[in-house]
């Protein structure tokens, strides 16, 4: 029967990523993959990790499964951070581990179908595993403008989704560091949301992927806390993969705020037969790692001063971009300040695109996202020539 299958479109950030391995140009700039670099170019361990997995390596007695809800451990420690002082909100929030933040979302997704939601809105541009995941569940994704021209959040677009919004639907947004317009939404604009959702049967569905890469760890979880303190439900997916480094071990929690304390038993009842039936039990390794260090207080105090510098240097970034913006005609920088994480969207046409790449060396996502972690004292101010080389 496999003879029935068709090629799918190949992937165009794994392509990407093949060009530019097999680019013979020393001078060379990566801007596609989605991790965080240092000034050097390297995506390091963090050195509060590497200090919570030799502790994990001196202590671990057993490889034993731990079940389907993972390190509960890991996903407590977790709490104060997303949530702040009342991390349980008077025992209405629970959560359990997943593979990454893809799966807290895949399983955010699953346990609203589960519950009852029929369609998931999505604001465009977003990030592209989103959309697929909402409709391999079985859900309709659509979808509506999350960015102005002016480089602001459309505020009013999704206010409309929710205020309109009918049973069995549910809102998707980026708590912070937006993937891939770095645009979030003010301060302002998250008490209008919560507002929005307080009068609204629509459920929100939270992603939390980047936080501390933006304004701060605590800055950051401001608008995501002020949503949860105004609805009796909504489901959060977290990412440790970016704000501690651990891509490649896959570590993500999701959670789940309720009414009353009495429904969660139900809901991660719910989760934990999902994930069982999906991964079954999550990678234990980086969760296990991650709750040594936040329950120990000098690797906490070592990864809050990693994750300051990760988001000084992506500042630093954007304030040199937005610097030059007179160097660049024609193409708006100013506003990269004025975002935040690791990405940004530049309006390029794929002519400009492909000059960058085969003229420059530059190569980015054909949508014109860049992650400006790539971008470094060594190699600014050549994008920046190569930019205005573009635009003229």
């Amino acid at each position: 029967m496999l003879d029935r299958l068709q090629d799918t479109p190949p992937d165009a950030l794994l392509a990407l990523i093949s060009q530019f391995a097999a680019d013979q140009r020393e001078d060379k700039i990566d801007l596609g993959v989605g991790v965080y670099r240092t000034d050097d170019g390297a995506t390091p361990v963090f050195g509060a990790v590497k200090a919570g997995e030799q502790r994990l390596w001196e202590e671990q007695d057993s490889k034993s499964y731990l079940g389907p809800e993972g390190d509960r451990g890991f996903v407590h420690a977790l709490m104060p951070i997303i949530f702040g002082s009342d991390a349980t909100m008077g025992g209405r929030i629970d959560g359990l581990q997943t593979p990454g933040g893809t799966g807290a979302v895949r399983l955010a997704i699953a346990l609203a179908e589960r519950a009852g939601i029929t369609r998931v809105h999505v604001g465009t541009p977003s990030w592209p595993n989103h959309i697929p995941i909402i409709e391999d569940v079985g859900l309709e994704a659509p979808t509506f403008r999350h960015a102005k021209e002016d480089g602001t959040a459309d505020v009013d677009a999704v206010l409309s989704i929710i205020r309109d919004g009918r049973e069995g639907d549910a809102v998707l947004i980026h708590a912070c560091c937006h993937n891939p317009t770095g645009i979030d939404y003010s301060a302002d604009q998250w008490d209008a949301l919560a507002e929005a959702f307080a009068d609204s049967p629509v459920l929100p569905i939270i992603d939390s992927a980047y936080q501390g890469l933006g304004e701060g760890l605590e800055e950051d979880a401001v608008g995501l806390r002020k949503v949860l303190a105004s609805v009796p439900y909504a489901l959060i997916a977290y990412s440790c993969d970016k704000n501690f480094g651990l891509y490649r071990d896959r570590v993500g929690a999701l959670y789940a705020k309720v009414a009353e304390p009495g429904m969660l038993s139900a809901s991660m009842s719910n989760a934990a037969a999902l994930a069982r039936a999906n991964w079954s039990m999550p990678p234990d390794h980086g969760g296990a790692a991650v709750r040594i260090v936040l329950r120990d207080d000098a690797m906490r105090e070592q990864w809050l001063e990693e994750l300051d510098g990760m988001r000084q240097r992506l500042r630093w970034v954007r304030a040199t971009l937005a610097a030059a913006g007179d160097k660049v005609d024609g193409i708006p920088l100013a506003h990269l300040e004025e975002q935040n994480g690791l990405f940004a969207m530049l309006p390029l046409d794929k002519d400009q695109i492909a000059k960058l790449r085969d003229d420059h060396a530059v190569y980015m996502a054909g949508s014109g996202r860049i992650n400006i972690a790539g971008l470094t004292k060594g190699n600014i101010d050549k994008f920046i020539a190569a930019l205005a080389d573009v635009a003229a």
